[in-house]
């Protein structure tokens, strides 16, 4: 267990140390206490408090942690409730996660760029111009997280997901659509991208954060 991380946490958690711990935002983890992933409760200032246990089987849940590890020597023991140690033994993941953009627009690229920075400054953005070198990109760098454009420039950008999401280099990659097409008129690539998180380009700035969140977050994204 040497090389693998090892994250602490008190009983009862504030968002900030489980976004710390687990490298995610305060928000989404927010978030996930207000839609029950995660156990917790407000105090009467308003703020949330996350219990460990909860976080634990969080993790054990995806498989992202080495459950029933005791205590490292020298650490914190014997305050955790039925037997769970406070320090958390993490599988390893690939750091930092990669992130490739496919867009063609040059508005949308600077705007992905700047969220992502802003957002997650941890995390190796890459960008493609056309569908042609975002394939070539993707089997090189093999991403944690694929965000496409349905439209693009020499290549079906739908066709493009339903291909990696079954290619077995992608089976850890976890993909988010973007796209200027209404509901209405993305019914022909519908089949290509069941399953998929997809976000119109007009609420990009308010839904990427959490969709990118929730997508670095799961198990498959190394």
């Amino acid at each position: 267990m040497k090389n693998e991380p090892v994250i602490s946490l008190p009983a009862e958690c504030s968002t900030r140390d489980v976004a710390r711990a687990l490298g995610l935002t305060a928000r989404f983890v927010r978030e996930m206490a207000e839609q029950g992933e995660l156990r917790g409760w407000k105090t009467p200032g308003g703020r949330w408090r996350i219990a460990r246990e909860s976080v634990m089987s969080w993790l054990e849940l995806r498989q992202l942690c080495v459950p029933g590890q005791p205590a490292a020597p020298g650490g914190p023991a014997g305050d955790a409730e039925g037997g769970l140690s406070c320090e958390i033994v993490l599988r390893p993941r690939r750091f930092p996660q990669r992130v490739l953009l496919i867009e063609d627009s040059a508005h949308f690229q600077t705007l992905v760029k700047l969220l992502v920075g802003h957002e997650f400054p941890q995390v190796d953005l890459h960008v493609a111009d056309d569908g042609i070198d975002g394939l070539v990109m993707a089997g090189r760098l093999e991403p944690d997280v694929l965000i496409v454009d349905i439209l693009l420039p020499g290549i079906d950008g739908a066709a493009l997901v339903g291909r990696l999401r079954w290619h077995p280099l992608f089976q850890s990659c976890q993909f988010i659509v973007i796209t200027s097409l209404d509901k209405e008129s993305r019914a022909p690539y519908a089949f290509a991208l069941a399953g998929v998180s997809v976000m119109h380009k007009t609420k990009l700035v308010q839904d990427l954060p959490s969709l990118l969140d929730r997508a670095l977050a799961l198990p498959d994204a190394r």
